[in-house]
């Protein structure tokens, strides 16, 4: 029985450990960096207890970005544009574009980060519509998120 808790406790540790650092090095490199890091630390957090601290902060900072872009239309179309710059690369690499630094496995990383950038900025706009859709509901003059309690009619 501690045999098994402990091959799993070996594989967690060694599947979180690659993944957040396979996403440490692709913060510098084109690649969903954040992404891997996030989810190497869920992994962490399943049996370690001091994973759950930066896990938190990751989750954090991530859901404040995805506010940011959706916030902002100019910081959407930025990430969008950014995103099809990434996806343009990627596809030129791969139909035999010499370009530096980039081989076909770059390039498939590039399409892959591209598009779920891509992906972020629409959940994170989509979000934002459904949030102020929630804070002017109810309100006849289409006001704010705060509403004065009517008396219920009897």
């Amino acid at each position: 029985m501690g045999h098994n808790r402990t091959v799993k406790t070996a594989v967690i540790a060694a599947l979180g450990g690659l993944l957040t650092l396979a996403g440490i090095g692709l913060l510098v490199l084109p690649g969903p960096g954040f992404v891997l890091v996030a989810a190497g630390l869920a992994i962490l957090a399943t049996r370690f207890a001091w994973a759950k601290k930066p896990l938190d902060y990751a989750v954090e900072k991530a859901q404040q970005g995805i506010e940011e872009v959706g916030k902002s239309p100019l910081r959407a179309l930025g990430a969008v544009l950014a995103a099809l710059v990434l996806v343009a690369l990627g596809v030129l690499a791969l139909i035999g574009v010499e370009l530096p630094f980039v081989n076909a496995f770059t390039a498939v990383i590039l399409i892959i980060s591209g598009l779920f950038l891509v992906g972020t900025v629409l959940f994170a706009r989509r979000q934002e519509k459904v949030l102020e859709s929630r804070s002017h509901a109810g309100t006849p003059e289409g006001g704010g998120a705060y509403r004065v309690a009517r008396p219920a009619a009897d």
